[in-house]
């Protein structure tokens, strides 16, 4: 997820352990820390002269798997040129992530500091925490982009770069170093794809399979460790193994940083880094963790094995949308759950609320008119920003229909499961599906009725045939249920929230709250004097909807640093149940037989 997520991309890469030999070494970077200034001394080595046409040095405009404008040029604050007596040769800016050597045929070293981007001011386009660089007396968060540049026509060249870092800390890559502390790479894009969290860190490792997984944990305040973590996490790990059958990797890291915050989580081919908030692992909290890890570890299918020739050769000075986000966002968010569900994991009572979730926010939040095609081919752009959140929606429950259609249309033999792993077979790391004919080619290995399906649910925005689709398992879903009961409840059509720098921020009021003089972008501090988190929201909202009708209850919110309370009421309806799926009572053989295998489809 760019789950606040959300976040995940890069393909075809060569195996991480291997190192490049020194015949094969284009250039050498160092990057020194400096924390007393939040920036990085970066000093890049050519070991052979630049061409005429490799006067252009570049920073990256964006990073896969972000879908946002970075810039990174905006970070440098001073860029250098020398010759290999360490003369100084001219280097100008000529655009924000660009700047021109005026004797590339001279230069043979580059120099230059930019800024770690979590504790730097811009004005517009900040950059999600998990996808940026942050450094502190204690620790240190690399991701490539946000540090490494390239002479232009080099992006696809073999690199080495070290960080020199403090002896006492400790390092956490899927990289891994040669015995002189370097860390190899194949070309910029997998320098970029292999973020490496540095300082007072603990770690662990497990076997799944033959692959190893290692954790790197760093806490603030040393309340979570790296050990209790991956074993909370390990029957995840275990469902995840059975699901794909077989890992496509055999070394993957997961990177969490824990401090004053949660903003989610950025994927990668062969680990996933997390920013989050460090508090006490509650089973409620574990389960969050668990669910977000599921997501980010499944990105070993897609698109490490499953993606265009977009992803393939990324463009980092012009960002360029793929239609098929759905794939490699939607399907794998799809999968996270799913394979909790197959393995045992959670209930099918809970899977079926996480439906309702996507449903809800799919109506409530986002434009149901805008296709995920759409979204996906404008996610770099404002307007596609805005719907962004709705890939991990309706892009998941897309990809949940489209495995029951595929269930039915096999007998129950051959879901949306093992369609991926065939296709992952078919094309794998280093070859690209085609963005234009993916729809068609998917369509090939299937069914003729799966084109008209991908027609009407991902390039158009057609309602998606809930009701019909679900019914062919036994599940009812009704976007509007009455129960014939009397309730008292904080009116939740129209409520909505959206995470804030420093909390929850109401984005919807309704009438009733707005009236108590509850505006969009207030904080929500507390409901009935409990402090409110992104982990206990829903809850708090849902105890005070389980009250009688008519029972007062206290927000607390804040406005410009002061905070209020408001005194409101619950008010007394006929009880409605939207977008609620549950299990039919009324069910054929014929539609448990298909349940069955769309549940314990492994």
């Amino acid at each position: 997820m760019k789950s606040l997520l959300y976040g995940a991309l890069l393909a075809a890469l060569m195996p991480l352990h291997s190192a490049l030999a020194a015949s094969e070494l284009t250039y050498t970077v160092n990057i020194d820390p400096a924390v007393s200034t939040d920036e990085f001394q970066v000093r890049l080595q050519l070991p052979k002269k630049l061409k005429k046409d490799q006067a252009i040095y570049q920073f990256a405009s964006t990073a896969p798997g972000t879908y946002q404008v970075m810039d990174m040029g905006r970070f440098v604050r001073k860029f250098e040129a020398f010759d290999k007596k360490g003369k100084p040769l001219e280097a100008k800016q000529i655009s924000t992530n660009q700047w021109q050597l005026a004797n590339p045929e001279k230069t043979r070293e580059i120099r230059y500091t930019i800024a770690e981007t979590w504790d730097t001011k811009v004005q517009e386009h900040r950059i999600y925490r998990m996808c940026g660089s942050s450094l502190e007396a204690d620790h240190a968060l690399l991701n490539g982009q946000t540090i490494l540049g390239y002479p232009q026509g080099m992006q696809n060249k073999p690199l080495r770069l070290k960080v020199n870092y403090p002896s006492g800390w400790k390092a956490g890559s899927a990289l891994t170093p040669d015995s002189k502390g370097y860390y190899h790479a194949k070309d910029y894009d997998q320098a970029v794809d292999s973020p490496i969290l540095l300082g007072r860190l603990t770690e662990a490792t497990t076997k799944l399979g033959d692959a190893e997984v290692a954790l790197y944990c760093y806490s603030k305040t040393d309340l979570i460790k790296a050990e209790p973590l991956l074993a909370d996490m390990q029957k995840m790990l275990g469902a995840a193994k059975t699901f794909l059958v077989q890992l496509p990797v055999k070394r993957y890291a997961f990177l969490y940083h824990f401090e004053d915050q949660s903003q989610g989580a950025w994927e990668h081919s062969y680990s996933s880094e997390y920013v989050l908030q460090e508090q006490p692992l509650t089973p409620e909290y574990v389960q969050s963790i668990t669910d977000m890890a599921a997501h980010e570890f499944f990105h070993i299918v897609t698109p490490l094995n499953i993606h265009s020739e977009i992803i393939e050769h990324f463009n980092f000075v012009q960002p360029t949308g793929s239609q098929h986000l759905w794939l490699y966002e939607g399907t794998t968010e799809w999968a996270a759950h799913m394979m909790q569900l197959r393995s045992g994991l959670v209930s099918l009572d809970d899977y079926l609320n996480t439906l309702h979730d996507k449903v809800r926010y799919d109506h409530l939040r986002a434009d149901t008119t805008y296709s995920l095609k759409r979204l996906g081919l404008n996610s770099f752009l404002d307007e596609g920003q805005e719907q962004y959140g709705n890939i991990y929606q309706r892009g998941a429950m897309t990809a949940a229909l489209l495995d029951l259609r595929l269930l039915e249309l096999s007998g129950g033999k051959r879901g949306l499961r093992e369609v991926l792993l065939d296709l992952a077979k078919k094309y794998g790391p280093s070859k690209p599906v085609s963005e234009k004919d993916f729809f068609d080619d998917f369509t090939k290995m299937t069914y003729p009725e799966i084109r008209d399906f991908f027609t009407r649910y991902i390039e158009n925005a057609e309602p998606l045939p809930l009701q019909e689709y679900y019914a062919k398992v036994g599940i009812r879903y009704d976007a509007k249920l009455k129960t014939g009961q009397k309730v008292g409840l904080i009116p939740m059509e129209g409520l909505g929230f959206r995470p804030g720098p420093d909390g929850i921020l109401f984005s919807n009021v309704p009438a009733n709250l707005q009236a108590q003089g509850i505006q969009p972008n207030d904080k929500l501090v507390a409901v009935d004097g409990e402090a409110v988190t992104p982990q206990n929201l829903r809850q708090l909202l849902a105890a005070v909807q389980t009250r009688k009708p008519g029972s007062d209850y206290t927000l607390t919110i804040s406005r410009n640093g002061a905070e209020q309370k408001v005194l409101a009421r619950t008010l007394v309806r006929d009880e409605v149940k939207a977008y609620n799926f549950a299990l039919n009572p009324q069910a054929t053989p014929e539609q448990l037989a298909l349940r069955k295998a769309w549940q314990t489809n492994l």
